[in-house]
């Protein structure tokens, strides 16, 4: 096996990370053993869940439609035990404008996609059972001895530029004669 990133020739297809540059190899492998798929996700054909603009718009229908439900709730519960009809209309009002605005929110803000349902494919082992086993060289490798060969020393820019002093311009000022009239 080759490391993609370097191109290194590992010595054993177990290593965990290459040799040269240090990228960890363990995706690599089971990349390569599953012919190019990447095991553990598979997005499912067929099942698709609502999007959260359809959601909203469910939500606020069932609101307005549980007004028929709730109102007469409330009146036999305000009538007969509490003596107090205000709170009939303020009911009915509440949920069916709450109704509304819930369908106005989902339409004007909600994203109209889907989320992607992101599955296990059935050959692969969970990820406890991943974990489970004992890491197989667990340790970076060495450092090489000379990885700092090609590195330089950034030059002082702040060297390059002296700003003028101040009293340059004021000598250059005084320096110059004035023309004589005689």
């Amino acid at each position: 096996m080759f490391c993609p990133q370097c191109g290194q020739q590992q010595v054993s297809d177990v290593t965990r990370f290459c040799s040269r540059c240090g990228f960890l190899l363990d995706g690599v492998a089971v990349v390569l053993s599953s012919g190019g798929i990447v095991p553990g996700t598979q997005v499912r054909a067929g099942y698709s869940q609502l999007s959260p603009r359809s959601k909203g718009i469910r939500q606020g229908a069932l609101l307005m439609l549980s007004t028929l439900l709730i109102v007469p709730l409330v009146a036999i519960i305000s009538v007969f035990f509490l003596r107090s009809p205000e709170l009939i209309p303020i009911t009915a009002i509440t949920c069916f404008v709450g109704g509304l605005l819930r369908i106005f929110y989902a339409l004007l803000m909600e994203d109209s996609v889907a989320p992607m349902t992101v599955g296990s494919t059935p050959g692969h082992l969970p990820a406890a059972r991943q974990f489970d086993q004992p890491p197989r060289n667990a340790a970076l490798p060495p450092p090489a001895a000379n990885s700092s060969m090609g590195w330089r020393q950034r030059p002082n820019t702040a060297e390059l530029y002296q700003p003028p002093s101040i009293t340059e311009n004021t000598t250059r000022l005084l320096d110059k004669e004035e023309p004589k009239n005689d």
